[in-house]
């Protein structure tokens, strides 16, 4: 394999072979901000799936390294993410109280992955254009609220049996219900981190609020003995590098895995994609959505074989990353390096942390999550269009349904319908030639025809499939008995399919059975074998279709000669001579004017 061949499938061996000396102090620093910030993020992040925090730390070290070394961006961080942790505890809990649980999710990391190469070695980087960005808002949005009111038990040290197994609705009303059990101490040292994260972000938004907001809360825990007083702690965390263990196939758990696996693998790539697109726009990184596909896919392979959960792309720890100067994907890589640094030396002393704080950067994060300023934006585009609808069906149906992968599939199904209801419609223009300044002619766009003409220009504009042939059909046929030459200008039609074409051919035949002739203009060259393969071309006559050509309004300017000899122009008597003759015989330049009647 050469050295090409092998940086392309491998990004890190181009990165390696073009690094530079200046560029290590610069990836390093943006490396230790990073991990600085990941720490209490994993930990957290790993509450949200349901797990014991370690395994948000593993993540945050396998899937990050893994992440940078074959992904495509330079800046892109991969590990735990607020929404994925999501969709695994709503994909979860109802193995969470299994013996064989851990299993059970570290499966699921496997098949994410496996989705996620094979998203990328078909090459399905396009694919992920369906999934419309106001499914993703609304989708984030309602993760931010699951997220915050997932954590006002933890907040208030509200102890709920089998919490695992019920959806955040269910927990909501048995917090509201038995609010008196609120241990004080924890609200407060909840609120007190919460205080100290915007503070920090007050003062300068490089400070690790985060950090230092479950840190503080400690010496109070320490102090005070607040442990004996109800307050949670974290617990302890082994201080040692995540351990290799065999995941565990077969085929019922890989059953009950897919559903929640494949919306994952999807939600990840299009979290990743987004913010790795985001990045490039400034950083001018060309971006390979397929490597990166395949980038994340190995990501989470290799992390289920080290206890991990599933990871995406992390819009926080990529946007610090690029902001304090990464150059390469080694800080990705030193990273997780000193992620695993900290877990080895200091994991003794994070049992300390109190649960509550760890909460209280949750519900900040949750909260952060709804994105106020895009939501109004969509609305204001317009409360009943396609876009809006979709963002607030899918931010309910993540609220309310039981299973978020249900909820996703939602939003990207009903984005479609909605797509493909907007664009069911041809866009078609009816115009007449009239008599302009200077004897020229030009185009008049009326809405309809009321009485019979000799000329009459229709424009088809678009694609059209076989979703908008219905409403094709229809419009054309109330056109048939409206003129004596019809010239249908094909010059903005981008696609056409059998279907369309098919009601080309309806209204071709009942022009002619109506007595009028039909003449086609600005056909491009990747049409013409369709209107030969499908037999339109003999229906109306070779020369009565003229292609698309480089001059300017040429083929309308041919058309137009075409309809003037139908018409018998040349041999009519002056006095005779239509108004349509008249016009045509005025100018033979034809100046592609358009006036609106309306």
């Amino acid at each position: 394999m050469s050295s090409l061949t092998l940086s392309k499938y491998i990004p890190i061996v181009e990165t390696i072979r073009e690094y530079k000396k200046e560029y290590v102090s610069k990836d390093l620093i943006a490396a230790l901000t990073v991990a600085v910030v990941a720490i209490p993020q994993c930990m957290a992040y790993a509450l949200i799936a349901g797990v014991n925090p370690v395994y948000g730390l593993y993540t945050g070290i396998v899937s990050t390294i893994l992440g940078s070394i074959f992904g495509s961006s330079n800046q892109l961080v991969t590990g735990p993410t607020n929404a994925i942790c999501l969709l695994v505890a709503g994909s979860m809990r109802n193995y969470m109280g299994l013996e064989n649980a851990y299993q059970l999710l570290f499966l699921m990391t496997f098949l994410v992955g496996f989705f996620q190469i094979i998203f990328g070695v078909i090459r399905l980087g396009k694919v992920i254009n369906f999934v419309s960005h106001t499914v993703i808002v609304g989708f984030t949005a309602g993760a931010g609220v699951l997220i915050a009111l997932g954590q006002l038990n933890t907040i208030l040290s509200i102890s709920i049996k089998n919490s695992a197994n019920m959806s955040t609705m269910e927990k909501l009303y048995y917090v509201i219900t038995h609010l008196s059990q609120t241990n004080l101490y924890a609200l407060g040292l909840g609120l007190m981190t919460i205080a100290i994260i915007l503070i920090c972000k007050r003062i300068n938004k490089n400070l690790p609020g985060a950090l230092i907001g479950i840190t503080v809360p400690i010496i109070f825990i320490i102090f005070f003995a607040l442990e004996k007083k109800g307050v949670k702690l974290t617990g302890a965390i082994p201080s040692s590098l995540p351990p290799f263990k065999m995941v565990q196939f077969s085929l019922g758990s890989m059953q009950n895995m897919f559903s929640g696996a494949f919306a994952i693998a999807v939600i990840g790539l299009v979290e990743a994609i987004s913010i790795a697109k985001s990045i490039a726009s400034t950083s001018r990184q060309k971006i390979d959505a397929n490597q990166e596909f395949i980038g994340q896919g190995i990501a989470n392979i290799g992390g289920s074989f080290f206890q991990c959960f599933p990871a995406s792309g992390s819009f926080t720890r990529s946007a610090i990353n690029y902001h304090n100067g990464a150059i390469s994907r080694f800080s990705g890589i030193l990273s997780g390096v000193a992620v695993a640094l900290v877990l080895v030396f200091f994991a003794p002393y994070a049992k300390y942390i109190p649960s509550p704080c760890l909460a209280g950067v949750l519900i900040l994060t949750g909260y952060n999550l709804i994105d106020q300023k895009e939501i109004r934006k969509v609305v204001k585009v317009g409360k009943l269009k396609s876009d809006s609808i979709a963002m607030w069906v899918t931010c309910i149906a993540t609220i309310l349904l039981p299973n978020l992968d249900y909820a996703i599939y939602t939003g990207i199904a009903l984005s479609i319908a909605l797509y493909l209801k907007d664009t069911n419609k041809v866009p078609v223009k009816i115009l007449i030639p009239t008599q302009g300044k200077e004897s020229q002619i030009i185009e008049q766009e009326i809405t309809t025809v009321k009485e019979k003409v000799d000329i009459l220009i229709i424009q088809l504009e678009g694609n059209l499939y076989f979703g908008s042939a219905s409403d094709l059909e229809e419009k054309l046929d109330g056109l048939v008995d409206k003129s004596k030459v019809f010239i249908l200008r094909m010059k903005y039609v981008s696609a056409i399919d059998l279907t369309s074409l098919n009601a080309l051919k309806v209204f071709v035949r009942m022009v002619r059975e109506a007595g009028g002739i039909l003449i086609i203009s600005g056909v491009k060259s990747d049409l013409s074998s369709m209107l030969e393969n499908s037999n339109l071309v003999s229906d109306i006559d070779v020369e009565n279709i003229f292609m698309s050509e480089n001059e300017i309004f040429a083929s309308s300017n041919n058309a137009l000669a075409r309809a003037r000899a139908v018409l018998n122009c040349e041999t009519s008597a002056i006095a005779k001579k239509s108004a349509a003759c008249a016009i045509l015989d005025s100018e033979s330049t034809f100046k592609g004017l358009n006036t609106s009647s309306f």
